[in-house]
């Protein structure tokens, strides 16, 4: 008898509710399944298997967009919808969806301005303000952790960056999550309307702080990307706004979700978090490591296929799409010993969770120096934090995460 053919939105389904609590058992099948299945609920390709995924991130036959070669007609993909426009020309002018050569230029200038000294001279920033924010929540007997201390530490640490003025701070994480809810499979026109009224106010803002910049130069990122020159080429007013929307949106949106998932993660393995507490010096590098590869703050990475290419003895043509499945990949059982289990000493930890190849993180170092000192802090000053009732994750799948982690100390 013919076996039935393999149908993988009978598991993968990423508007449950179920499915969003816990992917992992609908991801291990998926592996088990095969290298490549078509998804027609969202028109992808799903990839599983963690060699597949590092390769693909780095297989020049895919691109994050296809404009450098192909119109929406020719590719076979509709054009946006033209109310869209403002999100598209803010999303499609950042490093994250461009393709050489735009995006060498632009990494290469971004670069000069984003540097190793830079993130190291942020470091003593960055851990007395986890050390306040994390004495804060403590002083009170808990709270939320989200709002308390996994979401001020990164928007204040890339506010700092870029020179955003204290009193203007609040602004940029509502900003910042209504964009990113275009990043979910399938977004609804409310969440669209949303992401545009969001561009348009966030680069108007941005508008207004270069040309203060220009005029007055500071030692901010700003001033180092206005700055920023290379073989005659500077930066577009328009590809600075996208630039520094990507380094927030990118710079906290997964720095949160990775704080408050590998919370909740320690909390409910308390015989790794005593070892921890235990022996911080030790374990906190690779703790932060194996968060990152347990529960994955991006589930999902896309990239349109340029050039016909064969996964596994499949032919996926040109003009489709693949999801690359990170969750999948950092529990592939050929790459990690036992994934299913939190390993805070795990040593060979190759997790794809800052991507790889062209569109690598730049932000990966200060994430991890961010996730290292929030860590630190609430080892240090909160010893006996425990959990104060089950969290809500937030309904999204492709950016996991929790509504809030209410704890006591």
């Amino acid at each position: 008898m013919t076996p039935a053919p393999f149908d993988p939105s009978e598991i993968f389904t990423p508007a449950a509710p179920e499915f969003v609590a816990d992917p992992y058992p609908a991801y291990a099948r998926l592996r088990a399944a095969g290298r490549a299945h078509y998804n027609a609920p969202t028109d992808q390709w799903l990839i599983p298997h963690h060699a597949d995924v590092r390769a693909l991130l780095r297989d020049r036959r895919l691109g994050r967009t296809y404009l450098h070669r192909f119109t929406h007609e020719e590719f076979g993909r509709p054009a946006p919808p033209p109310e869209h426009e403002p999100f598209h020309v803010l999303n499609d002018n950042g490093m994250l969806d461009l393709e050489a050569p735009t995006h060498t230029r632009i990494r290469r200038l971004v670069a000069k301005a984003f540097t190793p000294r830079t993130v190291e001279e942020l470091r003593p920033y960055v851990e007395d303000l986890a050390d306040s924010l994390v004495r804060g929540l403590v002083a009170d007997g808990g709270g939320d952790l989200a709002a308390r201390v996994a979401e001020p530490l990164p928007v204040a640490v890339i506010a700092q960056m870029l020179g955003i003025p204290e009193s203007d701070r609040p602004l940029l994480r509502p900003w910042s999550a209504a964009i990113c809810g275009m990043y979910e499979l399938n977004p609804s026109e409310e969440t669209a309307a949303r992401a545009v009224t969001a561009s348009l106010e966030f680069s108007a803002y941005l508008r207004e702080l270069i040309a203060a910049r220009r005029a007055k130069p500071g030692d901010d990122l700003i001033s180092g990307l206005i700055a920023a020159y290379e073989d005659g080429q500077s930066l577009s007013e328009q590809e600075m706004i996208s630039t520094c929307v990507l380094l927030l949106n990118a710079g906290h949106e997964a720095t949160v979700n990775a704080t408050v998932n590998g919370w909740y993660a320690l909390l409910r393995h308390p015989d790794q978090l005593a070892a921890l507490r235990a022996d911080p010096d030790r374990l906190v590098p690779t703790a932060v490591e194996e968060l990152l590869r347990y529960d994955t703050p991006l589930q999902l990475f896309e990239r349109w296929v340029l050039d016909e290419t064969e996964i596994g003895g499949t032919v996926i043509p040109r003009g489709s799409e693949l999801a690359l499945l990170f969750g999948s990949a950092n529990h592939d059982p050929a790459v990690f010993v036992r994934p299913g289990e939190l390993d805070l000493a795990r040593r060979d930890n190759p997790h794809v969770s800052f991507s790889a190849g062209i569109h690598y993180c730049i932000g990966a170092p200060l994430a991890r120096v961010e996730l290292a000192a929030s860590m630190r802090a609430l080892l240090r000053w909160a010893p006996a934090l425990r959990l104060a009732g089950e969290p809500r994750r937030t309904p999204g799948f492709v950016i996991r995460g929790f509504r809030e982690l209410c704890v006591e100390v």
